[in-house]
């Protein structure tokens, strides 16, 4: 029985070691309710699946500060280490990057990329991830002197006080360079990679995601790397939570239930309109809104839904479409990369509404002043063209078309008198007849 017992532990001991495992996600592009979405639902997978450490490969410019956050509590929550690598070559971890990469229980970086240029960027009034000044190369920036800063408001303070609180707590807990930092929030500096290793802000330079498992941890350099693409659901949040296209979904739905009311039966029109108004409203929840352009653009609606509804010959319709614009230049509360609506894109939808609804009044305005403050009753005796009889009888009056009624037989082209009005029907006959023949 003993000798068994020895032959059993030498045969277990002769078996290969499972293949350890790492589950790698790719960010590339601006960082939003999509990518938070990605990274934490992915590290809750990597840790039921024990996976051994989970990589992410990110080059982007930054992002929204909510989807940052969600990112990187999702990496300090993780019982899987995180490692987060920016490639590849000619790849930044600018603004919201940085910070990510400070989270992360392992920084590296490819060689050829940069990162930094952290100040939120309502407040640092230039293009995340760009150098703070052209003249400067990204790996001498923290060498050179930065200009004069402008006075900034107490919000502004605010705002960079936390941010700096935010990212020297991150620094701290990893071990990273703490000062460098705080000056890549207040002062927008950018590091290349090896400046960025000089530094003690990222562990290594790695060319490669081998690589970077060997240095963070040698028993890692055979691992097997499992790459998780963004699923349908990720896919389809990214779509949709582009401020560009949120907006043109809203648009869509807008018009296509003013054209359901204004032709009630359409079906088409009201059916595309009511998905695509569902799909704006879900990717705006994910958005960071103005109230005060919100409301501007919910009564724009409201004017034009009331225009459709009521016609007021343009004034309720250019008023909508006039609040609507307004609305629309504030309605996204954040400059960050990626994140901002297109000008052009507002300026063309509200010129094409306003002639739109300046074209619907012009039309109106003349059909009232051919009707004439009369009503109807000049309309008596009135010379008129017939110009069907089959499937009604139905004549043309001052351009108009009017259903029609006669005792006589009559043919296309006919000249006949209108005798008399039964609500919007005329009664016509034959010129030269009277009406009791």
């Amino acid at each position: 029985m003993r000798r068994f017992s020895v032959l059993l532990l030498l045969w277990c001991l002769a078996l290969p070691a499972a293949a350890q495992t790492i589950h790698q996600f790719t960010i590339d592009g601006a960082i939003g309710p999509a990518s938070a979405n990605y990274v934490s639902n992915g590290l809750a997978r990597a840790a039921d699946e024990q996976a051994d450490a989970v990589v992410i490969r990110l080059d982007t410019p930054g992002g929204l500060d909510q989807a940052m956050r969600e990112i990187i509590q999702a990496i300090l929550a993780s019982p899987v280490p995180v490692i987060t690598y920016v490639s590849p070559a000619g790849a930044r971890a600018a603004s919201a990057g940085t910070y990510i990469l400070y989270a992360s229980h392992g920084a590296f970086m490819a060689p050829g990329t940069n990162l930094g240029a952290a100040t939120p960027v309502s407040v640092g009034g230039g293009l995340p991830g760009q150098p703070s000044d052209d003249s400067v190369p990204a790996e001498d920036q923290d060498e050179a002197s930065p200009p004069e800063p402008p006075e900034k408001s107490a919000s502004e303070r605010k705002m960079i006080n936390d941010a700096v609180a935010y990212i020297r707590s991150l620094a701290e807990l990893r071990g990273r360079n703490a000062e460098w930092a705080e000056r890549a929030v207040r002062e927008s500096v950018s590091l290349s990679a090896s400046s960025a290793m000089s530094a003690g802000v990222i562990d290594g330079v790695a060319a490669s995601t081998s690589d970077v498992l060997k240095q963070f941890d040698a028993s890692l350099e055979d691992a097997v790397i499992n790459d998780q693409p963004p699923d349908w659901r990720d896919q389809l949040l990214a779509a949709i939570t582009n401020p560009n296209v949120a907006y043109v979904l809203l648009l869509v739905g807008i018009y296509g239930l003013i054209f359901e009311l204004a032709n009630p039966g359409a079906l088409v029109p009201g059916v595309i309109g009511g998905i695509s108004l569902l799909l704006a409203l879900f990717a705006l929840q994910a958005l960071p809104i103005n109230l005060a352009g919100l409301g501007l653009v919910a009564l724009g609606i409201l004017f034009m839904l009331a225009e459709a509804l009521v016609p007021s010959f343009g004034a309720l319709g250019v008023g909508g479409v006039l609040a609507f614009g307004l609305g629309s230049l504030i309605l996204f509360d954040t400059q960050g990369p990626g994140f901002e609506l297109s000008m052009l894109l507002v300026a063309g939808v509200t010129a094409a509404s306003l002639l739109v609804f300046f074209g619907t009044a012009t039309l109106a305005l003349r059909a009232f002043r051919r009707r004439g403050v009369a009503g109807t009753s000049h309309m008596r005796g009135a010379i008129a063209e017939v110009i069907s009889t089959s499937p009604a009888l139905r004549v043309r009056i001052e351009g108009e078309s009017w259903q029609a009624y006669s005792d006589d037989p009559l043919a296309r082209g006919d000249q006949v008198e209108i005798q008399d009005l039964d609500g919007l029907t005329v009664i016509v006959k034959p010129i030269g007849r009277s009406k009791s023949e």
